[in-house]
């Protein structure tokens, strides 16, 4: 597919956030400092969409900003093993060797997304690196890699597949701190309670389902707009509700959740971190709780 028509078809399919993370500088020094000249749709990916994540799971990284957590060079100190003496684990040279792989992306489950640089940028291939060291090349670019596994079109041996149900979307990068809490059953059947949430935190943009064959387990995914807040309803019991948000929003966030369960006919049995940790108040975490 002509990479014009695959930008086109991923912008179309995932909107663009109206102000990119860490989406513009300046490209000859970065390409002066890695050595490389960058693949040209990579660079217009990553002007339009910046650093942030498609669909709570592939992580497009950006050459600019001062985050440590962003920027395309393979970061050596973390390898276990010696690339130079274990041929096995590490069949590929890593950048800034020549032809070495150069971290473009990454996954929520810390699986690397490469460029093999060896030949001209544009046909630069894309290899993914688990978290295990195991290694695939996919004869693509990085534009027809992300709108590939968006829409389901390309699969990968070693990455989860897109859920089917769900919307594909895009989010900016930013700082979140992350909720759960946990339900009890209440009155009313679990349509009507998702209905009750999502008018009590509304106006949201609905990010896709999913439902076991059963009908007994299930998510739903939605986000608030223009606040940007980002929820799951889990079905599971006790039924919980994740939320992620930008820390200054907590105490609205609080507000409005409280509200809504107290309309679902429901009661907060705990809250816990993203991580799981148990907190006595929605207030009591620190921020690396968070």
């Amino acid at each position: 597919m002509p990479h014009e028509e695959t930008y086109d078809g991923l912008t179309r399919l995932i909107p663009p956030p109206p102000a990119p993370v860490d989406a513009r500088g300046d490209w000859t020094h970065v390409e002066s400092a890695l050595g490389v000249r960058l693949p040209d749709d990579y660079k217009q990916l990553a002007q339009t969409y910046g650093w942030g994540e498609f669909c709570d799971y592939l992580y497009l990284r950006t050459p600019f900003g001062t985050s440590q957590y962003n920027g395309l060079e393979w970061q050596r100190a973390h390898l276990s093993g010696s690339p130079e003496r274990d041929a096995e684990r590490y069949p590929y040279p890593l950048h800034p060797d020549p032809g070495g792989l150069l971290v473009w992306g990454a996954t929520m489950d810390t699986d690397r997304l490469c460029w093999l640089t060896a030949g001209t940028p544009e046909s630069w291939p894309v290899v993914v690196c688990s978290r295990e060291n195991w290694y695939e090349t996919l004869p693509m670019s990085a534009t027809d890699f992300v709108e590939g596994w968006s829409t389901g079109r390309v699969g990968s041996r070693l990455l989860g597949d897109m859920e089917p149900d769900l919307a594909p979307w895009f989010n900016a990068f930013r700082p979140r701190t992350h909720r759960c809490l946990r339900l009890s059953e209440g009155p009313l059947a679990h349509p009507e309670r998702l209905r009750t949430l999502r008018e009590a935190m509304g106006p949201t943009a609905d990010r896709g389902a999913w439902r076991s064959e059963d009908g007994e387990a299930g998510q739903d995914h939605f986000a608030t707009v223009p606040a940007d807040w980002l929820l799951t309803y889990d079905m599971s019991r006790p039924h919980q509700i994740r939320v992620g948000f930008p820390p200054e929003d907590k105490q609205q966030v609080r507000q409005n959740l409280f509200a809504a369960v107290r309309l679902m006919g429901c009661e907060v049995l705990q809250i816990t971190t993203g991580a799981g940790k148990a907190l006595p108040t929605w207030d009591t975490a620190t921020d690396e709780d968070s």
